[in-house]
């Protein structure tokens, strides 16, 4: 007598975008795994094959759900509706231009069940289109440290610019989620926000009490490209995430440190999306603005003056240049 099967405890949901090219690598990446899964595609009104290949990749199996979003509103958005369409315990993530091991959820759940978590991410690992499988670029790397319990304060710690420039990134990990957790607390993705949305949710289930841990790499591999939304984003996605933290500040049982380090995150920024709002304002000559964005916050003033003669040192030093020819005015 055969057994029923196993009903999937895990649903990985996959926002899509003019994914035509990677899709289908991301989807046989979450069908291969050694536990049941459903997968839930949404395609965010591509304008090319996606919506396509998708409902292509239904056919394929029972366990397989693609939709379509009404108009194209951002991954958060997109995953929000793939949220409402779950019905498994547990919640995954898996962007489309990515992919995981074959093992990946099976050690995720594992640890997350046995460790009574809500959420639980494993490092990443990041690679680019010319070597796939490469293991040497961890996220936060800090090499064979086990579980290790998220604090709030480390959470958005891991977000600051580190000494050399570069903004942490511990954001960009992919936990899979405890669902009801998540109905319990009413967390959905902020749908306004097409940057940083992952930093939020992850920030308000902290605070809501959430027990997140951090884990070693599974297998989750992130495409890193340098026409990614996250590095190509506008001047009003820096201005959505200034009023993300406006949003976790108005906590009151944040503590003293950990209202700290989200002012210190909001500073950090405002700093970016004022230099943003200037030099759109330069282009625009727009005389008002520009003096408004220089008078909101004596430290963004002190760094966008900094920004300001850095840059015409750049442009006296070109000009300076043996064989740099001024162009006449006309």
């Amino acid at each position: 007598m055969n057994s029923a099967p196993t009903e999937p405890a895990v649903s990985i949901v996959i926002a899509a975008y003019c994914a035509e090219n990677t899709l289908m690598r991301a989807v046989r990446s979450a069908s291969a795994q050694t536990v049941p899964v459903r997968i839930v595609i949404v395609d965010d009104c591509s304008t090319d094959a996606t919506y396509d290949i998708a409902m292509k990749l239904t056919r394929s199996s029972a366990d397989i759900q693609a939709y379509r979003m009404d108009k194209n509103s951002g991954p958060g958005a997109a995953r929000n509706l793939g949220f409402a369409k779950c019905t498994t315990p547990w919640i995954a993530i898996l962007d489309s231009d990515d992919f995981m091991a074959p093992d990946r959820i099976e050690k995720l759940l594992t640890q997350a069940v046995a460790g009574e978590l809500d959420l639980l991410a494993d490092d990443i690992y990041r690679v680019t289109d010319t070597d796939l499988t490469a293991t040497d670029q961890p996220l936060f790397g800090e090499g064979d440290g086990g579980l290790r319990n998220l604090s709030l304060e480390h959470f958005v710690a891991g977000n600051l610019r580190e000494a050399t420039g570069e903004r942490g990134q511990l954001g960009f990990v992919k936990p899979i989620m405890h669902r009801q957790f998540l109905i319990d607390n009413g967390l959905t993705y902020a749908p306004n926000m097409r940057l940083a949305e992952d930093y939020l949710l992850y920030a308000q289930a902290l605070i809501a009490g959430g027990r997140f841990c951090l884990t070693d790499p599974c297998g989750y591999f992130a495409v890193f490209r340098a026409d990614s939304l996250s590095s190509n984003h506008s001047t009003a996605d820096l201005g959505a995430i200034v009023k993300a933290d406006d949003q976790l500040l108005v906590h009151p049982d944040l503590s003293s440190t950990e209202r700290d380090v989200i002012l210190q995150h909001r500073l950090e920024t405002h700093t970016e999306w004022a230099w943003r709002r200037l030099i759109d304002a330069v282009r625009l000559r727009d005389v008002p603005v520009m003096f408004a964005v220089m008078y909101e916050h004596p430290k963004v003033t002190l760094s966008l003056m900094r920004k300001l003669f850095a840059q015409a040192v750049k442009r006296l030093k070109r000009r300076l240049t043996p064989g740099h020819r001024i162009p006449r005015s006309r």
